[in-house]
């Protein structure tokens, strides 16, 4: 994939540019409490803004339903922006108000949240002609919506032509990196998947299958492959539905001499909240009154050994109730034998980028993704709408 990149943009000097970002960060209490997705958009805004007369930042925010929400108003985003940059943040009330984009030059403006709108989510060709109209450039740094057909993705730049609409920095740096785990992946080549459900990672899982040497499963899903291999896993969060879909999983990996390893211990307790009881059994040993929270010791060990002769890692997904301090063990371990590991390493997903931050290992990945799911739909190989839209 070829992307248009911002050294590819004509007549950026004194432009209007319209620049699609990915500010969907927490918010409480009007305060950002992480701004690490503000962080990675400053390298595209600085640039744009030593060039532009004008930079509009336009983003979603939260799950706002087509109308005006205050509480997921992105003002208090332009607060965090301008510290990040230090320099002012014009925030517009109504991301259609195109008088907007007649600020004095040199101007940042951040559109209010695009989801206000029902047309952005519905990819409405008359919302985007009116997005667009006050610009005459176009970049998207939003990769965490890059899977999304929605109007700020795919309409706005489809309103453009060539060398009028590009790539940022963050969005190509996610499609180089990502680009080499698919296209060409050192081996060995391991995934780490974790996370509560195998149905929302079914076709990552297919694909990566097609890849890898390991696959190393955690987290709630383990237990839905351990009840297709028949084993009894007591009150253990499980997608019943999903039992044919691991087995299919299994079949393929075996298929292809592919080394699928679930933990052989794991933690199990009676209450997440108040437990009375906190153990660490094999796999085949679960009471029926008991719950898998996490995978045990020995596992642990046994995943960073593989992890620590990988060569191409990808991770998306906790290996067990990571918000739980007593049950982020194995999550943690992951984290630092990644860090520890001279593979080329991938994090993505809210999670996963969640647990090497707290393990203090951010420096030591190679690449972490802002895009838990826009990730996994690259890693199938699925076409990409806002990628499209950008080589259109």
């Amino acid at each position: 994939m070829s992307l248009p990149t911002l050294d590819d943009l004509d007549g950026v000097k004194g432009a209007k540019v319209l620049a699609r970002l990915d500010l969907n960060v927490p918010v409480k209490g009007g305060e950002v409490m992480d701004a690490t997705r503000i962080t990675a958009a400053l390298p595209t805004l600085r640039w744009l803004l030593d060039r532009a007369d004008v930079v509009a930042a336009c983003s979603h925010l939260g799950k706002a339903k087509g109308a005006p929400d205050p509480a997921f108003s992105l003002e208090p985003v332009a607060a965090a922006l301008s510290r990040a940059l230090d320099r002012p943040v014009q925030f517009v009330a109504d991301c259609l108000d195109g008088a907007a984009a007649e600020a004095a030059p040199g101007t940042l403006l951040l559109l209010e949240n695009l989801r206000f709108y029902p047309g952005e989510k519905a990819n409405d060709p008359d919302f985007a002609k009116r997005l667009a109209a006050p610009y005459t450039h176009y970049v998207n740094d939003a990769f965490g919506t890059a899977h999304r057909a929605h109007a700020s993705v795919v309409g706005v730049p489809a309103l453009y032509g060539p060398a009028k609409k590009a790539a940022g920095f963050l969005m190509g740096s996610e499609v180089a990196s990502l680009g080499r785990v698919v296209n060409d992946p050192e081996q060995p080549f391991v995934a780490v998947v974790g996370g509560a459900k195998v149905s929302t990672k079914t076709a990552p899982l297919e694909a990566l299958v097609k890849k890898v040497s390991s696959l190393l499963i955690g987290g709630g899903m383990a237990n839905t492959f351990f009840l297709a291999k028949g084993l009894e896993i007591g009150r253990s969060l499980v997608e019943e539905d999903m039992v044919a879909t691991a087995r299919n999983v299994l079949a393929a990996a075996a298929e292809r001499g592919v080394e699928v390893m679930l933990p052989d211990d794991v933690v199990v307790t009676d209450s997440i909240d108040d437990p009375r009881h906190i153990d660490v059994v094999n796999p085949d040993a679960v009471a029926s009154d008991r719950m898998i929270v996490d995978m045990g010791p020995q596992t642990r060990e046994r995943y960073s050994h593989v992890l620590s002769t990988a060569r191409t890692v990808f991770w998306n997904g906790p290996m067990g109730v990571f918000e739980v301090d007593r049950f982020a063990a194995g999550t943690l371990a992951v984290a630092e034998a990644l860090a520890a590991s001279s593979a080329f390493s991938v994090v993505g997903g809210g999670e996963s980028v969640m647990a090497i931050r707290r393990a203090g290992v951010v420096d030591s990945i190679d690449h972490v993704s802002t895009g838990g799911g826009a990730s996994l739909q690259f890693i199938t190989g699925d076409e990409m709408p806002a990628l499209v839209a950008l080589e259109a």
